[in-house]
């Protein structure tokens, strides 16, 4: 009989030890979803619509001298055709692309609603509808944009270098222009 009580004993031991086992791991699981619940809406406050969004200005231009920077004698481009792109900086996967249209001062502006904190931006010429003036310059088809609120910037615009297509032949005044560019940096 002692026997017997003694394994009662032991197996309600053993009942109220599997019960608290269980009860411990049904914390564990519901702590786990909340977490799981804070990740989801943190990841989802991040992906909603800045309250005030980026704007970036830019320019493109004809290098009639074919220097591979803008001159006294560089032209506006109207009507040129610029894309901004963000890409993943891991796997460098295209993640937002947008068009824009250039006025009739070469200049254009693509509002941007999301941050871009862990992509990298760049502007790049698409085309020019300049018929001797559309072959873009290497060295100037693209400019670098940072499309984040990460990095201690208060202002909401953002300012992409100019960008420029050369022209088929240089201008006859080209010369004369680089040689005066030349004489002014001796000078220094």
């Amino acid at each position: 009989m002692l026997m017997i009580s003694f394994f009662r004993i032991g197996i309600g031991r053993l009942l109220e030890l599997e019960t608290n086992r269980v009860t411990a791991m049904a914390a564990a699981v519901a702590n786990l979803f909340w977490i799981l619940i804070g990740v989801c809406f943190v990841v989802a406050a991040s992906a909603q619509p800045l309250q005030k969004p980026f704007i970036v200005n830019g320019c493109v231009y004809c290098d009639t001298c074919r220097c591979g920077f803008e001159t006294n004698a560089s032209t506006p481009i109207s009507g040129a055709i610029v894309r901004l792109e963000c890409r993943d900086r891991a796997k460098w996967v295209l993640k937002f692309s947008k068009k824009a249209i250039t006025n009739s001062e070469g200049k254009y502006t693509i509002p941007v609603s999301y941050d871009h904190k862990d992509e990298s931006c760049k502007m790049v010429l698409v085309s020019s509808p300049h018929p001797t003036c559309n072959q873009p310059d290497l060295g100037r088809n693209s400019a670098t944009v940072i499309l984040t609120n990460n990095n201690g910037l208060t202002n909401n615009v953002r300012y992409a270098n100019a960008m420029g297509f050369f022209t088929q032949r240089p201008l006859a005044l080209c010369p004369s222009l680089l040689k005066q560019y030349l004489d002014y940096d001796e000078s220094l």
